[in-house]
């Protein structure tokens, strides 16, 4: 006789945890996520629900697959996962599991979930990042967009954090993490820092001056 694990019959959602890719549709006009794993591929909205990622018809989570939205009971296990080099510009996500689940040691397997907060990471510079920018890759008809401070954005085009969620939905809440989780630098600059900022402000102030010059002349 096998013995089976007891039912759970939670009376609110089970909360979890993971680490996702933030992501725009080909025209702007909705946002999204990408997952950094076997949901790679396949762009998820703040509620949506699960598929098989190997294209099987069942219903996840199915026991003798591994489809279906992945998470962790832990948050900081799950910031800690922002430190792989290829996860260095991927948002952590707090969900709601919401439909059937499938209960580990250290997380769940599910097959529905909202996503409740996205927290934003510093920008690869080290600063708290200001917005969202072009990655410069993406899957078929969606662009990943990654942390950048008003510094490193330069010249691209630059999504806020309100914009992003309004674009998303569902009452998705976005914001900057604490330095102590997302490893967003200190406060205070050396002055090298500070001398290196002023020349990159200097010359788009220059740049700004000039494009101000040409557009003069031709109106002339």
């Amino acid at each position: 006789m096998r013995l089976r694990l007891p039912e759970e019959r939670p009376t609110e959602p089970p909360i979890g945890y993971k680490i996702a890719r933030a992501a725009l549709s080909q025209d702007g006009s909705r946002a999204g996520f990408l997952g950094v794993s076997l949901g790679a591929a396949l762009p998820y909205g703040v509620l949506d629900d699960a598929g098989c990622a190997y294209g099987r018809r069942h219903r996840p989570p199915s026991r003798r697959c591994d489809c279906g939205f992945h998470c962790l009971h832990r948050r900081a296990e799950a910031a800690a996962l922002t430190c792989v080099g290829e996860h260095r510009g991927a948002l952590l996500l707090e969900v709601a599991v919401l439909g059937r689940y499938i209960r580990f040691e250290r997380g769940m397997r599910y097959a529905r979930q909202r996503v409740r907060t996205a927290t934003v990471g510093p920008c690869r510079c080290g600063r708290p990042a200001t917005g969202l920018a072009d990655a410069g890759w993406g899957r078929p008809g969606w662009r990943v967009v990654e942390p950048v401070c008003a510094v490193c954005a330069g010249q691209r085009a630059t999504v806020s954090f309100a914009d992003f969620a309004g674009r998303a939905g569902a009452g998705l809440k976005l914001c900057a993490g604490p330095a102590e989780e997302t490893g967003a630098a200190a406060p205070g600059r050396t002055v090298p820092e500070l001398a290196a900022e002023a020349a990159l402000l200097q010359a788009r102030l220059d740049w700004f001056q000039s494009e101000l010059a040409r557009l003069g002349d031709k109106d002339a």
